[in-house]
């Protein structure tokens, strides 16, 4: 689906130049939901962006290239320079924060018949927009709504509603369950792996939180200091983590009966500390199917 080549993704301040995302080498293929993780500033965020096509100042694309495995609607392979024409599309996104997305003077069943690439006909798309957001479990009545009267978790019911109506080939989910609950969250979960199994389609779900990895995820990447030092299936991952900061994002996980703080100390640590680590970018087969990039332990801040 997506093959990234030494692809490099930087930030113009002032006369500062920053490598966000710096020498990533990575194959991902279809039909799978493939997880993102590592902590604030790993470069997360800005990856999946790059991939979406939203490439604005003081982003940039600095080196490398994404080639995309599809064909756009005019039957032609897909580039980075006609990735936008696809958004909503092939390609899709979920945004953190649905309150701030969907435009809240508007009802529902217009965010349906305003979106890009509609139909003209408004009757027949709002006949099988409600038709679809039953499917996702969303009373018929919400179409009358405003953003406002749905609860937190209704509302991204509807944005991922949104960014599925056109079954694109691609979905992009930035951090999808931030400030739900986590009931919530589990149904959100749940809704993002029926989506991914009724279309065959491939999602990439960034997330700090490797507790939604493990649930929903089969293949997983770890982020750090704006490389990829790990990626494999998710299972292999959490049963046998090879990279040193794989390790301490795991160890960071909760769990019942513990109130230690060794977890979240060992995190901070190798977020900067004197643990950090520097990391080679050519990805290494450990195991059939599980990369990681070869770590050097180095005193101060990871390159």
């Amino acid at each position: 689906m997506i093959k990234l080549n030494d692809l490099k993704i930087s930030y113009r301040i002032g006369n500062r130049v920053i490598e966000a995302v710096n020498g990533v080498t990575l194959t991902i293929p279809d039909g799978s939901i493939v997880g993102i993780a590592g902590e604030s500033g790993c470069g997360k965020s800005t990856l999946m962006k790059a991939i979406y096509g939203d490439i604005q100042s003081p982003m940039s694309l600095s080196g490398g290239s994404i080639e995309y495995g599809m064909k756009g609607a005019d039957g032609l392979p897909v580039t980075t320079q006609t990735i936008r024409r696809e958004w909503f599309k092939s390609i899709s996104y979920i945004p953190q924060s649905s309150m701030n997305s969907l435009n809240p003077v508007i009802r529902i069943r217009d965010q349906f018949t305003d979106f890009p690439g509609t139909d003209s006909n408004k009757k027949r798309v709002l006949e099988r927009a409600r038709a679809y957001i039953g499917k996702l479990g969303l009373p018929a009545e919400a179409m009358e709504s405003y953003p406002h009267q749905l609860s937190g978790g209704m509302r991204q019911r509807v944005m991922i509603a949104l960014a599925t109506f056109f079954q694109p080939e691609l979905i992009i989910a930035d951090e999808p369950t931030t400030a739900l609950d986590v009931v919530v969250q589990k149904e959100i979960l749940l809704l993002l792996m029926e989506v991914q199994e009724l279309m065959g389609n491939t999602i990439l779900v960034v997330s700090h939180d490797m507790g939604v990895h493990y649930q929903v995820t089969h293949k997983m990447l770890i982020m750090y200091a704006g490389r990829v030092v790990e990626y494999g299936d998710t299972e292999s991952v959490f049963a046998d983590p090879q990279h040193p900061y794989t390790k301490m994002l795991i160890d960071s996980l909760p769990t019942i009966g513990d109130d230690s703080m060794r977890g979240v100390l060992a995190s901070m640590a190798g977020a900067g500390g004197d643990r950090a680590y520097r990391v080679e970018p050519e990805l290494i087969e450990v195991k059939p199917g599980h990369f990681m990039a070869r770590p050097s332990q180095s005193v101060g801040a990871a390159a």
